[in-house]
């Protein structure tokens, strides 16, 4: 493949094991892996690629389980060339959608915006909280959202409005194969220590409750309507349940951690028995929150 000419060799890989660049831990190798340095390098990537290789768009690699075959085809990571944080008129920002959404909230923080800091919880990316709507402790990304660039799978731009997607719990659905690459959000003017001790109480909150220095990629199932899934799998008796190396945890139901060493494999096999599971004990299917991507060993 001739691809990327006009690119930064060292950040173009062959063969990338993605396990590398999952919350995880785990996944098989990319056949291409590309990290852009800035939006004309990615335009030029675009621009080279086979119309009909499959691109997948990559952040932190959380909510995400990339199987242990890896991907047939290219995943373009939107990293630290995109993540920049621009001030705006009337208390609104420009984020890049490379920035962990935590630093975003630390930075609302410092700057006396209040609003956002439901996004210390969000464990990705502001581009990934931007696909599937990410939200924690009661605040959901496209409250807060403005207006959008994206870039197509020619590499055009695009500005896009909210009203140009369909917005629901943990779904966004919109022009097909765009990749966020910034957001205009909106927060309100607050005293900066009223909004610095909102966040450290959540980030307290989150580090007593979730297994966070454990391999994991955040929430595995969507909570169901007047429920919650955490509630559902421990109640189904399956806190510490173990297939292989991977682990419903036993601090937040809702979280599988890797052990270490684990397989896809044996995540993806707990996820379907906790489903299966959930379901014959309360009759409800929890719906996954995590994408299954790539192709098994």
């Amino acid at each position: 493949m001739n691809a990327a000419t006009q690119v930064t060799r060292s950040r173009l890989r062959h063969h990338e094991p993605l396990a590398r660049h999952t919350s995880w831990r785990v996944g098989g190798p990319a056949d291409v892996y590309f990290e852009p340095r800035d939006v004309a390098d990615l335009q030029a990537f675009l621009a080279e690629l086979p119309a009909a290789l499959p691109v997948l768009w990559l952040g932190l690699g959380s909510n995400l389980l990339m199987r242990d075959g890896g991907f047939r085809g290219a995943v373009v990571c939107i990293g630290r060339g995109f993540a920049g944080i621009e001030p705006l008129p009337d208390n609104q920002l420009r984020a890049g959608a490379g920035l962990p959404c935590a630093k975003l909230a630390q930075h609302c923080a410092r700057t006396g915006l209040a609003g956002g800091e439901f996004l210390a919880g969000v464990p990705g990316t502001v581009g990934g909280a931007l696909a599937m709507n990410a939200g924690a402790h009661g605040g959901e990304t496209w409250q807060r959202v403005q207006a959008v660039l994206t870039v197509d799978r020619q590499g055009r731009l695009h500005q896009r409005l909210p009203t140009d997607y369909r917005i629901g719990y943990r779904s966004v659905q919109g022009p097909a194969e765009e990749c966020f690459l910034a957001a205009d959000f909106a927060f309100s003017a607050a005293p900066p220590q009223q909004v610095q001790a909102a966040v450290h109480a959540l980030l307290r909150r989150r580090a007593a409750t979730q297994p966070l220095r454990q391999a994991n990629a955040g929430s595995v199932f969507r909570n169901p309507e007047g429920d919650f899934a955490a509630r559902l799998i421990e109640a189904a008796g399956l806190k510490g349940l173990t297939r292989g190396k991977a682990q419903v945890s036993l601090l937040h139901a809702n979280f599988i951690v890797n052990l270490g060493g684990a397989r896809a494999a044996d995540i993806e096999t707990l996820i379907d028995e906790v489903q299966a599971r959930v379901e014959a004990a309360s009759g409800i299917r929890l719906q996954p929150e995590v994408r299954r991507l790539g192709e098994p060993a």
